[in-house]
C-alpha cells in the first residue's frame, strides 16, 4: 500500500488527523500557550464577570461582558490555530540537485581540475536575481537541494525552507511565514486587546468595591482575583504589545523579522516596500497562496528506486542499454571489488567512453565492449551483457560531478592477445599452470 506524503516527510513537523494539521517540532509549547490564555479567562468569567452582571442599569447589560469575554477568547485561540496548525509557506524539496548547466553556462561555470583529465563542476552558492530593478542574491540550499527563492529561508528547528520566512515562533509551535503571518499578526494584537480588556474590567470592579467599602484597600482584599488578573495581563501586554507594535512597523515598511535583525546594519535599498499602503494591502487583503505541498497525497515511488538500482548519465544509458538487475543492487548496497577498490560503474563507463573518443573509435559501437572490459578489471570476472533486459535509470544522487578527477584513474586499453593464445606475461591460464613465456624465463 502506498505511504502518504505526510507520513515519508524529510522535515521535522508533526502532523495530525491524518495530515490534516501541521506543526512544528516544539508543538508541546503550543499547550503551554493555551494554558496562559484559558487559565486567566476562567478566572475572570467566574470572579470578576459573573460579579458584574448586575452592576449596571438596564437591560441586564452585565451580560455583555461575560459574553464578549467567552466570544473573543475563543476567536484568539481559533487565529493561534490557524497560526500553528497550517503549512506556512514550505518549499518542497527537489529530488536532486541541479546540474550545473542547468544553473549557469558551462562556459562561465566554475571548475576544479585535479590530477585527472576530467574536470569538477560546482554549484554556485548563489545566484542573482532583480526584484524591483534591484539585484537580489539566492542562495542555494544542500538540504533541500534547491536554490530559494527571494525571501525565503531555511528554519534549523523546522527542517524546511519557508518562503517569506519571519522566524520561527516556540509559543505557536510553528515557523512563521508566507501562509501563516497574518494569523500570527492577528493572534498577538488580539491578545493585547483582550489583555487590556481583562485589566480594565478587573480595574472597574476593583472601583465599584471601593464605592461601596468607601476603602482601596478593603476593595483588594475583598477581590484578589481582581489584584492577580490586573498584575498577570499588566506584564503580558508589555509582550504582546511590544511585538504588536514591533510587527505594525515591519507591515509599514514591509520587512520581515529575518531580514530586520540581519540586514538592520547594512543600509541596503529595500526592494520590497512599496509603500505603506500597498504593504498592508500586501498582508491583510490579497489572497493566501495555496500550499505547494499535499500532505495527503499518495507517494508515487519508482521502481528502481525501490530496488536501490544504479543510474547511469542519459549518454550512457542510451547507447549502453541495461545491466542486470542484481548486480545494480548489490553495488547500491555498496559491496567492494575483489581488487579491493569500490566499483562504480557509471565511472567506468564514463573511462571507458573518453578513452575511445580520444583514440578516435565510435562511442556507440564499442561502449558495450568498455562495459565489459571495466567489469571484468573490476571484479576479475567476465560479464556477459547479452540477453539483458533491465532497465538502469538516472538517480539523481549518483552524479558524477561532485567526484575529484584524482579518483578517476583510467587505465589505459591493453592490446588484446592473439585468438590462442590464452596467457599473459606473468599470468597463468586457466588451468592454473604458468604461461609459456614464464617457463622459458
Amino acid at each position: 500500500m502506498a505511504k502518504r506524503v505526510y507520513q515519508v516527510w524529510k522535515g521535522s513537523n508533526k502532523f495530525f488527523l491524518c495530515g490534516r494539521l501541521i506543526f512544528g517540532p516544539d508543538v508541546r509549547s503550543l499547550v503551554v500557550t493555551v494554558f496562559l490564555i484559558v487559565v486567566p479567562v476562567v478566572i475572570f468569567c467566574e470572579f470578576v464577570a459573573r460579579n458584574l452582571l448586575h452592576r449596571f442599569s438596564g437591560y441586564n447589560s452585565g451580560y455583555a461582558i461575560l459574553v464578549v469575554t467567552i466570544v473573543y477568547t475563543f476567536y484568539v485561540l481559533a487565529v493561534l490555530m490557524l497560526t500553528s496548525a497550517r503549512d506556512p509557506g514550505i518549499v518542497p524539496r527537489a529530488p536532486h540537485p541541479p546540474e550545473p548547466e542547468d544553473v549557469m553556462d558551462s562556459a562561465n561555470s566554475p571548475v576544479e581540475w585535479g590530477g585527472g583529465q576530467t574536470p569538477r563542476l560546482r554549484l554556485p552558492r548563489t545566484k542573482d536575481m532583480m526584484v524591483n530593478g534591484v539585484v537580489v542574491k539566492v542562495k542555494y540550499c544542500d538540504t533541500c537541494m534547491l536554490y530559494r527563492p527571494p525571501r525565503c529561508s531555511h528554519c534549523s528547528i523546522c527542517n524546511n525552507c519557508v518562503e517569506r520566512f519571519d522566524h520561527h515562533c516556540p509559543w505557536v509551535g510553528q515557523c512563521i511565514g508566507q501562509r501563516n503571518y497574518r494569523f500570527f499578526f492577528m493572534f498577538v494584537s488580539s491578545s493585547t486587546v483582550l489583555c487590556i480588556y481583562v485589566f480594565a474590567m478587573s480595574a472597574l470592579y476593583i472601583k465599584f468595591l471601593k464605592d461601596d467599602h468607601r476603602s482601596v484597600w478593603h476593595a483588594l482584599k475583598h477581590s484578589p482575583a481582581s489584584v492577580v488578573l490586573m498584575a498577570y495581563t499588566f506584564v503580558a501586554v508589555w509582550f504582546v504589545g511590544g511585538l504588536t507594535l514591533f510587527h505594525l512597523y515591519l507591515i509599514s515598511t514591509n520587512q520581515t523579522t529575518y531580514e530586520n535583525f540581519r540586514y538592520r546594519c547594512d543600509n541596503k535599498v529595500n526592494p520590497y516596500n512599496e509603500g505603506i499602503i500597498n504593504n498592508f494591502n500586501a498582508i491583510f487583503c490579497t489572497k493566501i497562496k495555496s500550499s505547494q505541498n499535499k500532505f495527503r497525497a499518495k507517494v508515487q515511488e519508482d521502481a528502481s528506486t525501490q530496488m536501490g538500482v544504479i543510474h547511469q548519465t542519459a549518454e550512457i544509458r542510451d547507447v549502453v542499454g541495461d545491466l542486470p538487475a542484481k548486480m545494480s543492487v548489490d553495488l547500491e548496497a555498496g559491496r567492494k571489488a575483489a581488487i579491493g577498490d569500490e566499483f562504480d560503474p557509471e565511472r567506468e563507463a564514463c573511462e571507458e567512453l573518453h578513452n575511445r573518443k580520444s583514440n578516435g573509435h565510435d562511442p556507440a559501437v564499442d561502449i558495450k565492449d568498455g562495459y565489459e572490459d571495466a567489469f571484468t578489471r573490476a571484479i576479475g570476472q567476465p560479464l556477459s551483457l547479452e540477453g539483458t533486459d533491465t532497465r538502469i535509470r538516472s538517480h539523481p544522487r549518483k552524479s558524477s560531478w561532485g567526484r575529484r578527477s584524482e579518483n578517476w584513474e583510467i587505465m589505459p586499453d591493453l592490446p588484446a592477445p592473439a585468438l590462442g593464445d590464452r596467457t599473459l606475461p606473468g599470468n597463468k591460464d586457466m588451468t592454473g599452470k604458468a604461461g609459456s613465456e614464464d617457463k622459458a624465463s
